[in-house]
């Protein structure tokens, strides 16, 4: 008996012209689910296209790589142009925007165009057959015309639908037809079966996408604390958020099971021990989270094909902006330079602090003319909030100071020759000779270290000469460095 009141419900929440007359005929009406769907028994996409359809075709068709196909063909495509002096649309995507779809020239004696057998259905349920087509003559012609049918392996059809001759539209069309149908008690197998009735000719060509058979139920809604769908949060953010379920009364004794996907939906995976109509979301790292709660009754919990799904929620964890102040610097007192900062994330916006001697606080790149060493920090914050920064240094001094000696005994002391203040900047070429005039080391736009050897070969104790040529106007500086071993 409690079978029987959850069908009756199920069967006027979706739709049906009147209880009454279902009664009397036991006829169901063309009807999608307006209600909450579960996860396909059977979903055919196409794929991306050609080999990668997942599409087995029936014998009614022959396959034709050509986007244009001629009658009694079909296609797996991503899209279609200029076909037959363009009497069709031109259709630059899939129902969804990121597959391929069935593009058929009707065969000029109907056929079938899709062809499965399903079984392990859940008992008493209702099922959802539908697929979206979109007539593609833009014109006056033949009118497609499918019927949908249930059958028993023995042909018997259990339950059918037609969608009618299927008008032209102005623009090229997706739309969803289909009908739902309830398993009976025994849960027998059933064949699905699409079938076209028009004839081929003038007309009766069409596209096909995302067939699918699916579990229908009552509606389920899911909200996150707050009662919003989706909440934007920054990496770090430790708050618990409680995610919650209200599944409909038409369930007698519900069974929940919540589930997460980590690839925008397209698999959904358990979470241990999430049985309850609300669940505490634990803090996460940076990624888009999706949580939907499936429902069945207790007693078919373990049949995947009766779960129904709810809508979905999201908690998007994202990341700080990538902050970089960049080197410090060393400019001589009454030059300029140009910082070097870089900031990238989802539209950030940034700034310089503090914003003295700059030419402009808001530019990564600002001319910085200082009077006296200081730090800079860049700022930055995400369009979600999300921060972050990075300081710098810049030291002033009053002239480039070259060291005329080192010792590169390996005792930790002085044992390198170094240019402190030589900025790359600067963009200096730094060339060292000894008395022969022979190329000993050489530097350019690059910190000066040298350890005093050539070709990893150690240089004798003498007196080197240093030659300093700068690319921005500075005078060259010229001079010599001990080597003391």
């Amino acid at each position: 008996m409690a079978a029987l009141i959850i069908v009756i419900k199920r069967l006027i929440r979706c739709c049906f012209t009147t209880l009454i007359a279902l009664l009397i005929s036991q006829a169901i009406h063309a009807q999608l689910c307006t209600g909450s769907l579960g996860d396909p028994v059977v979903s055919i996409t196409f794929g991306s296209g050609n080999d990668n359809s997942g599409y087995a075709p029936t014998n009614a068709y022959s396959y034709t790589n050509s986007t244009c196909p001629n009658d009694g063909s079909y296609t797996i495509t991503r899209s279609t142009a200029n076909c037959f002096g363009n009497t069709w649309h031109t259709v630059n995507r899939d129902h969804t925007g990121n597959g391929a779809f069935m593009l058929v020239n009707a065969s000029y004696t109907p056929g079938d165009f899709f062809v499965a057998t399903v079984k392990d259905l859940c008992p008493n349920t209702d099922y959802e057959f539908a697929a979206w087509i979109m007539n593609v003559l833009n014109r006056d012609g033949i009118r497609p015309n499918i019927t949908f049918t249930i059958e028993a392996p023995d042909g018997t059809v259990l339950q059918d639908f037609s969608t009618g001759d299927i008008p032209e539209s102005s623009q090229a069309e997706w739309k969803q037809y289909g009908f739902y149908f309830t398993t009976p008690a025994n849960n027998p197998v059933i064949i699905l079966r699409m079938r076209n009735n028009a004839p081929g000719g003038l007309g009766n060509d069409l596209a096909l996408d995302d067939i699918t058979f699916r579990p229908c139920g009552p509606i389920i809604k899911s909200v996150i604390q707050g009662n919003t769908d989706t909440v934007h949060i920054c990496k770090g953010n430790t708050n618990l958020y409680t995610i919650t379920a209200d599944a409909s009364a038409d369930y007698i004794s519900p069974a929940f099971q919540w589930q997460i996907s980590n690839d925008t939906g397209r698999t959904w995976r358990d979470i241990p021990g999430a049985n309850s109509m609300s669940y505490l979301r634990q803090p996460t790292s940076v990624g888009l989270y999706e949580y939907r709660v499936a429902v069945t009754e207790q007693n078919a919990a373990s049949i995947l094909s009766c779960r129904i799904a709810s809508n979905v929620v999201i908690i998007h964890v994202h990341d700080d902006p990538f902050t970089d102040a960049g080197p410090n610097r060393t400019v001589i007192a009454g030059d300029s330079l140009h910082l070097a900062g870089t900031v990238t994330g989802e539209t950030p916006s940034y700034y310089w602090s503090p914003p003295t001697y700059l030419s402009d606080a808001t530019d990564l790149n600002a001319s910085l003319t200082p009077s006296a060493s200081a730090k800079y920090t860049l700022y930055a914050e995400s369009e979600f909030g999300c921060t972050n920064n990075d300081t710098m240094s810049v030291k002033v001094v009053a002239g480039i100071f070259v060291p005329s000696a080192f010792t590169p005994n390996n005792d930790g002391k002085n044992d390198r020759w170094h240019i402190p203040y030589l900025d790359p900047v600067f963009q200096a070429t730094v060339n060292v000779y000894n008395r022969f005039g022979k190329l000993v080391y050489h530097a350019e736009g690059e910190t000066v270290d040298w350890d005093g050897s050539l070709n990893g070969l150690p240089q004798p104790s003498a007196t080197y000469i240093y030659l300093i040529r700068f690319k921005k106007g500075r005078p060259d500086m010229k001079g010599t460095v001990t080597i003391i071993r």
